[in-house]
């Protein structure tokens, strides 16, 4: 491990980035130009210390997942995430269509979409990045382990997935589901036809309509989602997609002036009370 030259290279890639460059307000008595170090620890879900030795080439080797964490955190091109893993002695994720490493172009669309729900998927359905009108509508998705980052596995596998569409549109969204995991099926990703076996197993419903052999991406929907305090919300999905298609940035947005804006309006106000900290 090249602590120093990583410790060099964190703090030209933490100079180089702006507040806004990563959705924050700058405010008005700041002393630096970059990014401060605690705000890298807190978009990188780490410790300050933690950062701040690394910094300082006295730190422990970093973990993969924490390494992947602060690619991201440093809006990372793949190129550049590559050089800190070797930098940190460690084997760079290979660059697959499943590649959890979130495409830089569409973390930077995301970090600017502040008065809308939006989220980075993967091919499979797996939430990389949301930002906070999302989590208030959707849910935060950066709990979720194993095969239950799949929207796709949740939706077969656990009903309370499904309490966000209304009944009648519940069977178009299943469908919608497997046609895109067939998508990623048909690029020849073995974890998408493990996420398949495994659903066979699980859920009779999904091994029935696995059989149509319905293949197709969704570019854009309209949709009627179910919030628990606010009812019915009328809402335009329109998708974003990276270079390989292999990650979706879905942005969901509602009529000027509708009643689905005034509530998304709402819903800002609840999500800042909802993921306000302590005190």
């Amino acid at each position: 491990m090249d602590r120093p030259t990583l410790a060099d290279f964190l703090k030209s890639r933490r100079d180089a980035l702006r507040p806004d460059d990563v959705g924050l307000s700058a405010g008005t008595r700041r002393r630096v130009a970059g990014l401060r170090r605690d705000e890298v620890a807190t978009l990188a879900g780490m410790s300050v210390d933690y950062y701040t030795r690394l910094e300082q080439a006295r730190g422990p080797q970093p973990s993969e997942q924490l390494l992947g964490s602060l690619a991201r955190a440093l809006r990372l091109s793949y190129d550049e995430r590559d050089y800190l893993f070797r930098l940190a002695d460690r084997n760079p994720p290979p660059r697959a269509s499943l590649d959890p490493h979130v495409a830089p172009t569409l973390l930077r669309v995301l970090d600017r979409l502040e008065d809308t729900p939006a989220l980075i998927l993967s091919a499979l359905g797996e939430t990389l990045a949301q930002n906070r009108l999302s989590m208030a509508l959707l849910g935060d998705h950066s709990r979720l382990t194993g095969p239950a980052r799949s929207s796709v596995y949740r939706w077969f596998t656990d009903p309370a997935e499904r309490e966000l569409y209304p009944p009648a549109d519940r069977a178009r969204q299943g469908r919608a589901q497997v046609a895109g995991l067939r998508v990623a099926v048909s690029a020849n990703s073995a974890r998408a036809l493990e996420l398949v076996r495994l659903l066979q197993k699980r859920s009779p419903e999904f091994t029935e309509i696995w059989k149509d052999h319905a293949v197709a991406t969704r570019f854009a929907d309209h949709k009627t989602l179910l919030h628990p305090e606010l009812g019915e919300i009328e809402l335009d999905c329109q998708t974003l997609y990276s270079e390989d298609q292999s990650q979706a940035l879905l942005v969901l947005t509602a009529a000027p002036r509708s009643e689905a804006a005034q509530k998304l309006g709402l819903l800002a106000v609840i999500g800042q009370q909802r993921f306000a900290p302590a005190g």
